[in-house]
C-alpha cells in the first residue's frame, strides 16, 4: 500500500509537471505569435517617423533660406512661410505613431512608476479606452471630411500671394489618426501581455535622447566601480 502510494504521488506530481510545461509552452508560443504582431506595427510606425523625419531638414533649410534672402539680400520670399507650416504640420503628424511606439510621450508617472508593472498594464488597458481611442478615432474621421473637402475645392493656403495648395497636407490628417489607431492596438496587445506576465515586453529599438545614454553609461560606471571595490 505505501508503494501504491509513492507510486500514485509520483504519477500525480508528472502530470501536474507535464500539464504546467504545456501550458508554458503555449503561453510562449502565444507570446511569440502577439509580439510579431505588435513588432510589425511598431515597424509600420517606425518606417514612417524616420521618413517623416526629415521634414526638420527640410524645416531647417528653408528657414535659413528665408532668414538669409531676407535680412541680408532684402528679397523675402512669398512661399517660405507656407513651407515651414507645411513641414512642422507634416512632422507633428505622422510622428505621432513614431512616438507612441518608442513610449516617448509625455507622461506624468509620479505615482505611475511606483505601481506594480500588474496594475500599470490595467491602467494603461482602461485608459487607452477612455481617452485614447475616442481622440484618434475622431482625429481619423473628421480628419477625413477634412481632406475630403480640401480635395473636391483644392484647397491653396491664404497666408501668403503664393497660394500654395494645401489639400495634400491635409490628406496626412486622417492618415495619421489611422496610424494612431493601429499604434493603440498593439499597445493594448503589450498591455495584456504585460498583465499575464507581469514583465513589460521589449519594444523595437531606435535612437535614444543624449540624456538616456548618458543616465545609462553613468550607471554602467558606478556599477563598474562598486565591482571593483568589492574585489
Amino acid at each position: 500500500m505505501p508503494g501504491c502510494r509513492i507510486g500514485a504521488r509520483a504519477l500525480c506530481t508528472w502530470n501536474d509537471w507535464r500539464r504546467a510545461a504545456k501550458n508554458a509552452r503555449l503561453i510562449c508560443e502565444g507570446s511569440s505569435s502577439h509580439m510579431k504582431f505588435v513588432h510589425a506595427i511598431e515597424g509600420l510606425s517606425l518606417w514612417v517617423g524616420r521618413a517623416f523625419g526629415w521634414c526638420i531638414l527640410i524645416l531647417t533649410l528653408s528657414v535659413s533660406y528665408e532668414v538669409f534672402v531676407r535680412y541680408v539680400l532684402n528679397s523675402p520670399t512669398v512661399w517660405a512661410f507656407d513651407m515651414m507650416i507645411q513641414m512642422y504640420g507634416a512632422l507633428f503628424l505622422m510622428c505621432g505613431a513614431y512616438a507612441l511606439a518608442q513610449d516617448t510621450h509625455v507622461r506624468a508617472d509620479v505615482l505611475y512608476r511606483l505601481f506594480p508593472v500588474k496594475v500599470q498594464a490595467s491602467l494603461d488597458f482602461v485608459l487607452y479606452f477612455l481617452f485614447f481611442f475616442p481622440g484618434v478615432l475622431a482625429l481619423a474621421w473628421y480628419g477625413w471630411e477634412i481632406a475630403s473637402d480640401s480635395w473636391r475645392y483644392k484647397e491653396v493656403s491664404f497666408n501668403s500671394p503664393a497660394s500654395i495648395q494645401i489639400y495634400f497636407f491635409k490628406s496626412l490628417i486622417p492618415i495619421a489618426g489611422f496610424l494612431l489607431v493601429f499604434q493603440g492596438v498593439a499597445e493594448l496587445v503589450r498591455c495584456v501581455m504585460a498583465f499575464r506576465t507581469g514583465v513589460w515586453p521589449e519594444r523595437l529599438v531606435d535612437v535614444r535622447e543624449t540624456e538616456d545614454i548618458l543616465s545609462d553609461a553613468d550607471l554602467e560606471t558606478i556599477s563598474s566601480f562598486a565591482r571593483d571595490n568589492n574585489k
